[in-house]
């Protein structure tokens, strides 16, 4: 079983930051990519950005250049550094990990941001 441990959601101003970890437990599989997906009430959840164990990023348009992705992966731990944050980053972010082969993922619980206006 693999369990993925989030921290570091809460309440921020506008224009403020916050630094989301997750942390992967128990017998956990080979890993090659780690990412954060997020829903806001009454929408779908979304993509927000993954990162490779060779360190490829990807990030969705909306956070390009305000989010920066990052991973210690003898910790199996990624971050996401949010900066810049608006209203329209209010969501449940959601930890995920993913292995090589299809059908390993694993999810974290979901960890609420909410940013003030």
């Amino acid at each position: 079983q693999v369990q993925l441990v989030e921290s570091g959601g809460g309440l921020v101003q506008a224009e403020g930051s916050l630094r989301l970890s997750c942390a992967a437990a128990g017998s956990v599989f080979v890993i090659n990519a780690m990412g954060w997906y997020r829903q806001a009430p009454g929408k779908q959840r979304e993509l927000v950005a993954t990162i490779t164990r060779g360190g490829t990023t990807n990030y969705a348009d909306s956070v390009k250049g305000r989010f920066t992705i990052s991973r210690e992966n003898a910790k199996d731990t990624v971050y996401l550094h949010m900066n810049s944050l608006t209203p329209e980053d209010t969501a449940v972010y959601y930890c995920n990990a993913r292995g090589y082969y299809s059908g390993y993922v694993a999810w974290g619980q979901g960890t609420q941001v909410t940013v003030l206006s």
